[in-house]
């Protein structure tokens, strides 16, 4: 039956993602001149990432702590990264903000192509160009009042426990003394596999979207990362629990 669901599902997530891009498209060039910030397209991209989580019945997701994200105003979010399933379940949040994604998703027909649109910020993982470049464009967004998130992880754990945590993010938060806002995940791992196309049919997910963390506070990087990481990782204990 897995199959089954799996090709059902990416027959639809093809269909679906040709015929909602175009709209996405209209949406950016009719609102492009009022809402340079994206913050319509962004909207409408959530909703367009939640249609698949709608036709999967057996994937519940329980959302807590998201009236702490802001609608307006800087911050950097950061959230632990287990599957493909982050992406559709985060946005979700129905907030704002620009994505740190690889670079090479923005060649992805249609759901790369919305990215693009969307100006999210693109990184070649390990290139130290790309992370400088990276860094500056989220700099701006910043500056302009628009929230970030990245996966401080820098890519999909395996066992389900967070993996190290690099510094970009608590960097972006110190230089520009904005929010971190740390966003728990557990249960991701259950939707979308790391390998391979074959879908599971059930998944609990939750989100908890935590106190925001003033970085202020610190006196350097790495105190502010590992504090956060600490949080992190409690919460995460207390939501597999």
């Amino acid at each position: 039956m897995r199959w089954i669901h799996s090709v059902l599902f990416w027959s639809f997530f093809v269909a679906t993602s040709a015929v909602l891009f175009f709209v996405g498209l209209v949406i950016f060039l009719v609102t492009w001149p009022f809402d340079r910030n994206g913050r319509v397209l962004h909207l409408f991209s959530s909703a367009w990432a939640q249609l698949y989580l709608w036709v999967n019945p057996g994937w519940h997701v329980q959302m807590e702590g998201r009236e702490r994200l802001p609608w307006h105003g800087p911050a950097v979010l950061v959230s632990n990264h287990q599957s493909l399933g982050d992406i559709l379940v985060l946005y979700g949040l129905y907030r704002p903000f620009k994505w740190v994604s690889k670079a090479s998703i923005f060649k992805v027909p249609f759901l790369g192509w919305n990215m693009y649109l969307n100006r999210y910020v693109g990184l070649v993982r390990g290139d130290k160009e790309s992370i400088a470049r990276m860094m500056a464009e989220c700099e701006r967004w910043l500056d302009r009042g628009v929230p970030v998130l990245l996966f401080p992880e820098g890519t999909r754990s395996l066992d389900n426990q967070l993996k190290p945590f690099k510094d970009g993010a608590f960097r972006l938060a110190l230089s520009k003394g904005c929010p971190l806002i740390p966003i728990v995940l557990t249960g991701t791992g259950d939707t979308l596999p790391k390998h391979g196309l074959l879908l599971k049919y059930r998944a609990r997910c939750k989100v908890r979207v935590l106190e925001p963390v003033d970085p202020r506070a610190f006196s350097d990087v790495v105190t502010l990362r590992e504090h956060v990481r600490d949080l992190m990782v409690r919460e995460k204990s207390r939501l597999d629990a």
